[in-house]
């Protein structure tokens, strides 16, 4: 996800906020990233603009991930359910996106 989504060399997901499945025959992923030590300033503030945001990435078993979506920040009171490019069953298992 992180290369599908670069928008900096120095980000990674955040712990605890990845969300991983799999509908039908593609498979789904959603993450907050958090920039990493040598982050220029450029880069934290595009993370500071951007952090809050949950990501949201597809990939067939045979290509790579891509970027679909971004939630809103803050996001909607559904959260990954508010999001059309995630199945609403999927976005039931993940709870909704919420970590407890």
């Amino acid at each position: 996800m992180t290369v599908a989504y670069q928008r900096s060399s120095h980000i990674q997901p955040v712990p605890g906020r990845f969300f991983y499945g799999q509908c039908g025959g593609v498979r789904y992923a959603a993450t907050r990233f958090e920039s990493t030590p040598g982050a220029t300033y450029e880069e934290l503030v595009s993370m500071q603009d951007e952090g809050g945001a949950t990501k949201y990435f597809r990939s067939t078993s045979a290509g790579n991930w891509s970027y679909v979506a971004s939630d809103g920040f803050p996001p909607g009171p559904r959260g990954c359910g508010d999001v059309p490019q995630i199945p609403e069953a999927l976005a039931v298992v993940w709870g909704n996106c919420s970590v407890m």
